[in-house]
């Protein structure tokens, strides 16, 4: 269970600057991609999305900076309305939102309510030799309207849930709060998606 039930909530006990920054970028792009849940939250998360989104796409990520208990920050995505993530996703036709599940296997879970974005991320990257897989799994779906990856234009996004032991292999090492050194694997893995939104 989260701590806070939104923003405003989350605003009145962390400091902006201190416990987490807001960073974003507009392009002139109709896709946006977008990390809720970035820094220390779910590491690899902010990396993977801003090199993703590079110079083409529009950029979005809130970002947990604490030295450490950096989970408190997570705000569920049905219910993620920090402003600028909000607007940014809202000027955006498609929104793609990546995320971090916490197991150890190696897999990309795919929702959100844009079959065909979604099938073609998923089969590049399964082409690629990443294992990506359609989530039934409850609350990896991303199906709810009010999920960040929906509040688009179309109402319909994509939402990328990759696996603790993926973006362990992507770093070297996820665990460092500063800087981490991208592997090869984070490049083939970024290049891939990039491929996917062209």
């Amino acid at each position: 269970m989260d701590k806070y039930k939104n923003y405003e909530d989350l605003k009145q006990h962390e400091t902006e600057g201190e416990d987490y920054v807001v960073i974003f970028r507009e392009n002139n792009s109709p896709i946006a991609v977008i990390a809720p849940h970035g820094g220390g939250i779910e590491p690899g998360t902010f990396e993977i999305s801003d090199w993703m989104a590079g110079g083409i796409h529009s950029f979005y990520a809130f970002k947990g900076i604490k030295k450490k208990g950096n989970a408190v920050l997570h705000i569920t995505s049905n219910r993620f309305d920090e402003p600028q993530g909000v607007r940014i996703a809202k000027n955006a036709d498609v929104v793609v939102s990546i995320h971090g599940y916490h197991k150890n296997d190696d897999i990309v879970y795919m929702g959100g309510k844009n079959q065909d974005l979604k099938l073609k991320i998923m089969h590049m990257l399964n082409k690629a030799g990443f294992h990506a897989e359609i989530s039934t799994k409850p609350g990896l779906r991303g199906q709810h309207p009010e999920n960040i990856c929906n509040l688009c234009r179309t109402g319909e996004g994509v939402q990328l849930e990759i696996s603790r032991g993926l973006r362990d292999r992507m770093f070297e090492n996820l665990d460092r709060r500063s800087w981490r050194k991208k592997t090869v694997l984070f490049f083939k893995f970024v290049d891939t998606l990039r491929e996917a939104l062209r």
